[in-house]
């Protein structure tokens, strides 16, 4: 079984998009059961969802593709700007472009995944198989290190 962790955010600019991009996840797996609970950091509220599920079909489990800065929780910024200050400093000694070895959307679906080995790195959306070869363990070790 796995587990999908959603945050609807109260503000007003949030809410609406969180909604339905749980709604579009619901839509796509077999729910087997959920759990709700209330955030509040002193900064921030949000109602925080767990969804159990099964894939209605066999195909990988990818994040969403259209994940921005925003979507992320502190502890996954921190894991965003780790991976993008190895990924700049990668590309600096390679003298190539940052986004040759990876687009920030890549970094933020990494974040929110938090892939714990080469295959589930695989799994994220748009990080494939050559991308891993590549820099998976370099990815793995920033996670590990955090």
């Amino acid at each position: 079984m796995n587990i999908k962790v959603f945050n609807i955010r109260l503000s007003k600019e949030h809410c609406q998009n969180d909604q339905q991009k749980m709604n579009d996840f619901l839509d796509s797996v077999e729910v087997k059961l959920t759990s709700t609970n209330f955030v509040t950091t002193g900064t921030l509220d949000y109602w925080s969802a767990f969804v159990f599920f099964k894939p209605k079909n066999e195909e990988k489990i990818k994040t969403e593709n259209k994940l921005q800065e925003d979507d992320l929780l502190p502890d996954e910024l921190k894991i965003y700007r780790a991976l993008r200050h190895w990924r700049n400093d990668l590309a600096e000694r390679l003298s190539w472009s940052a986004f040759r070895i990876c687009h920030n959307t890549h970094l933020i679906a990494i974040a929110k995944a938090k892939p714990q080995t080469i295959k589930d790195l695989e799994n994220v959306s748009s990080f494939g198989k050559v991308r891993t070869e590549k820099y998976g363990d370099d990815i793995l070790a920033v996670l590990n290190a955090i």
